[in-house]
């Protein structure tokens, strides 16, 4: 008598089973969902103005969630920016470091390639070339409360806060930010943290 009672509860312990492992996978499928759609986002490096810190197709995952713009930090722009911003890299998000926040003053000297900062020189080792480019804004320049001025790494061959195609004369207002990149996801070769 055991083993028919047994037999019997087998089926409906594997069928429980079933849907707990089907109640787990689902949960943790919409917990990515929530995740990737109001905490974190990936996007695509389109564009050679952040070499060599990231390279084209690249994939990133951003954050806006309890975010400040701080100097240093990789963030990601809508390209709403601007309605004037078109290149050859006319689709997807703008990528750059921010340079300065709201108050501070950006100084370049182009002859030399240094950037200034409230005065102070500006050391980027993550910069491909010195800052010689020079667009149409004059410098040096305030920050506007609630904006940020931007640069590409790869100074030569970047549209950025230089150029009065960006933003508020170069400025790129803040609602624009679409969140900092904190970590490379693709390719594997370069999996890691954005610094």
């Amino acid at each position: 008598m055991e083993n028919e009672n047994t037999k019997q509860k087998e089926p409906v312990s594997i069928t429980k089973e079933a849907f707990e492992w089907l109640e787990v996978v689902v949960s943790a499928m919409l917990a990515v969902v929530i995740i990737f759609t109001f905490v974190f986002r990936v996007a695509t490096i389109v564009g050679d103005s952040m070499k060599d810190t990231f390279y084209e197709n690249e994939k990133i995952i951003i954050t806006d969630w309890f975010y400040e713009p701080k100097v240093g930090d990789v963030v990601v722009v809508s390209r709403n920016v601007s309605n004037d911003y078109h290149t050859d890299e006319s689709e997807g998000p703008i990528i750059k470091r921010i340079i300065a926040t709201e108050g501070q003053t950006v100084d370049i000297d182009f002859n030399k390639g240094i950037v200034y900062v409230d005065g102070v020189a500006l050391d980027e080792p993550y910069t491909r070339t010195p800052t010689n480019l020079h667009y149409d804004i004059q410098f040096p320049v305030r920050v506007p409360d609630n904006h940020v001025f931007c640069l590409g790494d790869n100074r030569n061959e970047s549209l950025d806060s230089r150029s009065s195609r960006i933003g508020n004369n170069g400025m790129i207002d803040e609602r624009y930010i679409l969140g900092k990149a904190v970590f490379r996801v693709f390719p594997f070769d370069r999996f890691g943290g954005v610094y």
